[in-house]
């Protein structure tokens, strides 16, 4: 891959300042204090809250305390998409900080998945870079790692460190020179808009032709909605990481520098703001 390591650099250490309340019919000893946390973008809420569970656990009766879970202006959040694509879609366009409300009763089956202990977030986390490693080399890369290798990279996930994740995880962005990329792009895309979960289908980085595809080509292809409005007004926003990158970025590019932790692109499509 070509280092553009600052680039790595900045996409891991993303971060966003999240103010934690309880919500007003959990039933509290006394007065809970709202809990003030920065969240790295590239982890999951489950991951990086126990602080918060413990925070609020103190004001609780405990025969009052199950499963914790969090939602924003009513919509739960789902603990297995990235905290980055969760702020991205729901709530990129709100003043920070951003403002989580924190649940121990009422777990909305319907929503979300049931996340019992970190196992369970690890075998998720595996699954994905397993899946975009099908996508990117025919699992050939993953499957030649031994255990450890797969351990190193959960680990330096859930104790955010970089250089040891990226020790791993730079073999998994890596493809032979005679090739222009990968086989196959893993990415979501995400659409504020609906109820479908996300967008997902096999897209090569390079045309036939040889000319790298981009991220403008690949919306084109998968969600043309999103950049050719029918009015001509642009009415969405493209965001990965928080930023709006050019429709002109290669794909290949992206998908090597801006892909979280699980190896995919998450991608999301939310309303431009009015104002």
């Amino acid at each position: 891959m070509t280092d553009d390591k600052d680039v790595l650099r900045d996409v891991w250490f993303g971060r966003i300042p999240t103010c934690f309340t309880l919500y007003q019919d959990e039933i509290t000893e006394r007065e809970a204090e709202p809990y003030y946390l920065l969240l790295p973008r590239i982890s999951y809420l489950t991951l990086v809250t126990d602080k918060v569970k413990k925070h609020f656990q103190k004001v609780m009766r405990q025969e009052e305390v199950s499963e914790i879970w969090f939602e924003y202006e009513g919509t739960p959040l789902k603990w297995h998409y990235p905290i980055g694509l969760l702020f991205d879609l729901h709530a990129s366009n709100t003043a920070l900080p951003w403002s989580i409300t924190v649940h121990f009763k009422n777990f909305p089956e319907k929503d979300l998945l049931h996340c019992h202990s970190k196992d369970v977030i690890e075998a998720h986390f595996m699954a994905c870079i397993k899946e975009a490693d099908a996508l990117k080399h025919k699992s050939q890369v993953i499957n030649e790692m031994q255990k450890k290798d797969h351990k190193q990279l959960w680990m330096g996930l859930q104790n955010d460190k970089f250089e040891q994740f990226w020790a791993i995880n730079r073999k998994l962005m890596e493809y032979p020179p005679e090739d222009s990329g990968f086989r196959y792009i893993p990415f979501r895309i995400y659409q504020a808009t609906t109820e479908r979960p996300f967008i997902q289908k096999l897209f090569r980085p390079v045309a036939s032709g040889g000319q790298l595809h981009t991220l403008g080509d690949l919306l084109k292809d998968v969600c043309p909605s999103a950049i050719s409005p029918e009015d001509g007004e642009q009415k969405t926003q493209v965001m990965i990481h928080g930023i709006e990158p050019m429709l002109e970025t290669p794909i290949q590019w992206l998908s090597e520098h801006m892909s979280y932790p699980d190896n995919f692109l998450h991608i999301s499509i939310v309303p431009r703001p009015t104002d």
